[in-house]
């Protein structure tokens, strides 16, 4: 796994084969940052990484610049294998949680410009995700939540829905509090 772009480009993560994820694939991540960059000033973000897995998206966003990542794992290998990554590559403004995402947005206490959620394919509870995102008001006025799914999910008539890309077998769908470009 590599980093695409930013201060970081070309820099490998190569976590452990036994830890439990699915990780997106640098094809899936290439396009969504390219998505986000018509939109996002990352220097200005704050972003929320959900089911982080490997931290490959949260390192993704790191290396655009962004002002701070929290991680968010419940996997405890996963959670170490993040926090080993940011001290080898000295990411002090990445923030490692141990939690049950779904307990975590329902007493969430902060904002984030973006939230980004990478579940596993079979979770129960995929589809509550940004339900969860807004009834919680996670997201700043103007923030973004990205739910990368398989395709049996079609969020397109959600109140916040705002566009859905698919990568091969990686579908990502964006939804918002503001739905004007």
């Amino acid at each position: 796994m590599r980093i695409i772009s930013g201060t970081l480009k070309g820099r490998r993560l190569n976590p452990p084969a036994n830890l439990p994820v699915r990780p997106t694939t640098d094809m899936a991540r290439e396009g969504l940052f390219n998505i986000l960059n018509n939109y996002v000033d990352y220097e200005d973000c704050s972003v929320m990484d959900l089911f982080s897995g490997t931290g490959a998206v949260a390192v993704e966003f790191i290396s655009r610049g962004v002002r701070e990542v929290t991680s968010i794992d419940i996997n405890n290998a996963c959670t170490e294998y993040i926090k080993s990554e940011a001290s080898r590559l000295n990411l002090r403004n990445l923030h490692v949680v141990r939690a049950d995402v779904f307990d975590l947005l329902k007493r969430a206490t902060r904002k984030f410009d973006i939230v980004f959620a990478d579940p596993p394919y079979a979770i129960e509870g995929l589809d509550k995700l940004p339900d969860l995102v807004f009834e919680h008001q996670v997201l700043t006025d103007d923030g973004i939540f990205i739910l990368e799914h398989p395709r049996e999910y079609d969020f397109a008539e959600h109140p916040h829905f705002w566009q859905h890309r698919n990568y091969g077998k990686v579908n990502f769908t964006f939804f918002a509090n503001k739905l004007d470009e």
